[in-house]
């Protein structure tokens, strides 16, 4: 049989204080077992998976609000409600359904946000260089 091996020291990768793992969880240990430590450690990770995987995200977001359409749909086809307005569009959703149908605004709408949001994006670093330049010009005495 094999003794238990001994994990080596290692800095804590939040705090940067040194601790001894332990044995059962090996090279996996990452923090010194501060909560606040485990806390900001599981932040950092969550934040970089979230990075990683934006597009997961992306599709579960508009599956999900297809599947809703669908069921407000058949829902609303039973009972002949009066129509509402969808979201920013303005137009009212019998409309809507008779020209393009209910899942094609959506998906059309989605597409919109996520232009609009790139969109401000570039702009917001446009003007960041823009202010740079400024800063460069020579001052008019």
């Amino acid at each position: 049989m094999q003794g238990a091996t001994k994990c080596k020291k290692r800095p804590c990768r939040i705090c940067r204080r040194w601790f001894q793992p332990n044995p059962k969880l090996k090279d996996r240990q990452m923090t010194c077992g501060d909560p606040q430590c485990k806390r900001e450690w599981h932040r950092k990770r969550c934040r970089q998976w979230n990075r990683n995987n934006r597009d997961y995200f992306r599709a579960n977001y508009l599956q999900k609000k297809l599947a809703a359409a669908q069921s407000e749909e058949t829902s609303k086809s039973r009972t002949r409600e009066s129509p509402k307005r969808l979201s920013r569009s303005g137009l009212p959703l019998q409309f809507v359904q008779e020209v393009i149908g209910l899942q094609h605004f959506i998906i059309i709408e989605y597409l919109a946000q996520l232009l609009i949001r790139r969109f401000q994006e570039v702009l917001s670093s446009q003007v960041l260089v823009n202010a740079r330049k400024v800063r460069q010009l020579p001052r008019a005495t």
